[in-house]
Parts: structure tokens; C-alpha cells; sequence
């Protein structure tokens, strides 16, 4: 199994921008799928974007769409996930997540999942 370590969370007022991390260890992933989920108390786990490893191609959900970024490093063996113009209602656990198909990651009944870091924005 891949081991995934997110870091990043924080506080953070509306509007302003939030960079997370998910380092990547283990078996050979280059071939993977790699996402992004997040939780809010009281509602369900929620798909935000995901990434080919390879080739970098990416889904977003239309609640971030355009607002944030995925994106990774072969070199630190890294994803990224870049907030901007962030919004109370993005306040949630993020969780970092991979898999070798990209329906798996996107269903997110990946097998793979990092420990979640916590959001908070401010209004």
C-alpha cells in the first residue's frame, strides 16, 4: 500500500489562500490516480479534485472549480492542493487519497487514505 502523510491545514480568513500537502511513500504509484476529499460535520465525504500521476491530467468538483488547484512533484513525490478565494463553507478535514484506476479515487473507494488535516476558514 501506498502511505499517505498530508500536512497544511490551518486557519485562514475567507478570501485568503490555503496550500496543502500529501507526501507519498511505499509501492510504485506513477501509474496512480491520486485525490482529494473533505468532510464537514454533519454532511457527507465529498470528492474536491483528483490527478493522474503520470500524466497530470485533473478533475475538479464545480463547488472548487477555479478556485483551487491540484497539482503534483515527481521529484518530492507530492501532491499539492493550492486554495484560493477560500469560503466558510470549504471549512472541512481534508484527506488525501490514491489508487491505480481513476474511478476508484473518484468514487473515493480508493484503498489508500492519508490520516486528514483539519480547514477552518473565517468569515
Amino acid at each position: 500500500q501506498v502511505q499517505l502523510v498530508e500536512s497544511g491545514g490551518g486557519l485562514v480568513q475567507a478570501g485568503g489562500s490555503l496550500r496543502l500537502s500529501c507526501a507519498a511513500s511505499g509501492r510504485t504509484f506513477f501509474g496512480y490516480t491520486m485525490g482529494w476529499f473533505r468532510q464537514a460535520p454533519g454532511k457527507e465525504r465529498e470528492f474536491v479534485a483528483a490527478i493522474r500521476w503520470s500524466s497530470g491530467g485533473t478533475s475538479y468538483s464545480d463547488s472548487v472549480k477555479g478556485r483551487f488547484t491540484i497539482s503534483r512533484d515527481n521529484a518530492k513525490n507530492t501532491v499539492y492542493l493550492q486554495m484560493s478565494g477560500l469560503k466558510p463553507e470549504d471549512t472541512a478535514v481534508y484527506y488525501c487519497t490514491t489508487d491505480s484506476t481513476w474511478t476508484t479515487v473518484v468514487a473515493g473507494t480508493s484503498r489508500s487514505w492519508g490520516q486528514g488535516t483539519q480547514v477552518t476558514v473565517s468569515s
